[in-house]
């Protein structure tokens, strides 16, 4: 599962990143809305996108403004953290001229956010950097610095150019700012599961893949669209392995904790950090299936090395 390499570089220019560090609610609406304000007075298109709660408590701070600006709850369009850049921030982006400075709150990093879900957020974090690097974009992202665990604050250091701490309102800059390091830091290996159903697969057994996919989703308690996101899933993920990861691959499909898992296992590797999250041009042939996985999925993790790739896919049951 190879593509074009695009390496992470430090962004630099109209670009900017800050994590906003925040203690109650007061000071998450310090640091928000005002941020939004500022916006709108400057006739910058504006975004919010946060867990539901903080996005009522920032509609109702901003009273009649809030008609102006794009609200979205990150708990649903971020709940798989591979589609908020191509789902969220670029859709919201690129739906404006180019150089025409946007403004997003997005905060994919929450209190409950499972350890299964992290890695997948904070390698997003990290490929924000590298997804608008050079675009005239300002992306806010608010931490809860009481709730949030310390490597999860530690960690926003890392992904952020600047940071604004909790009851300081002028950023600086990050000395720990690394996103590359985090990106491999986290590309973490995915443990083999065993019991799960199993199905080796080539090219002229693609067909039968998704038809096994299928059948074993509808066993688990897939119906519906979901089982219909299952099945293309399956057939997106064996047929990049098919055309990048050496012509073969193994397909696993198991149920655990109210989930069914989609795994594809093969030889290649995936060089691009930002595959899947990058929205096609659209003269573009190909590319987009792993970008289709990230949409459909409640979460999607990659682990990516010599010895070969792996993405597992998860759908709610």
């Amino acid at each position: 599962m190879s593509a074009a390499a695009e390496p992470l570089e430090t962004p630099s220019g109209p670009f900017v990143h800050p994590a906003l560090f925040y203690r109650d609610d007061q000071e998450y609406l310090e640091g928000t809305v005002p941020f939004v304000r500022e916006g709108l007075a400057a006739g910058e298109p504006v975004a919010v996108a946060v867990p539901g709660d903080r996005l009522r408590m920032v509609r109702d701070a901003l009273g009649d403004a809030a008609d102006t600006v794009r609200l979205l709850d990150m708990r649903e369009a971020g709940r798989n953290p591979g589609r908020i850049i191509p789902g969220v921030l670029r859709a919201f982006a690129d739906a404006h001229p180019a150089g025409q400075r946007v403004r997003i709150i997005g905060e994919p990093v929450w209190a409950g956010r499972s350890a299964t879900e992290y890695p997948a957020c904070v390698q997003h974090e990290a490929l924000i950097n590298a997804a608008f690097r050079g675009r005239t974009v300002t992306i806010l992202c608010p931490y809860d610095a009481v709730r949030l665990p310390a490597h999860v604050l530690a960690d926003a250091h890392a992904t952020h150019p600047t940071v604004i701490p909790a009851g300081a309102r002028p950023a600086r800059d990050s000395e720990a700012y690394a996103p590359d390091a985090v990106v491999a830091r986290y590309n973490e290996p995915l443990p083999l599961v065993t019991d799960a159903m199993t199905f080796p697969f080539v090219a002229e057994s693609l067909t039968s893949a998704r038809h096994a996919a299928s059948d074993e989703g509808r066993r688990l308690g897939l119906t519906g669209v979901t089982l219909e996101d299952l099945a293309l899933a399956t057939a997106e993920l064996t047929t990049n392995s098919v055309v990048h990861g050496g012509g073969s691959g193994v397909l696993r499909i198991w149920a655990e904790d109210g989930h069914v898992l989609c795994e594809v296992r093969d030889g290649g590797r995936m060089t691009d950090p930002l595959a899947g999250r990058r929205p096609p041009s659209r003269d573009q042939r190909g590319g987009r299936g792993l970008l289709m996985v990230n949409l459909i999925a409640d979460l999607v993790r990659v682990h990516t090395g010599d010895e070969g790739t792996t993405i597992r896919c998860w759908f709610s049951r």
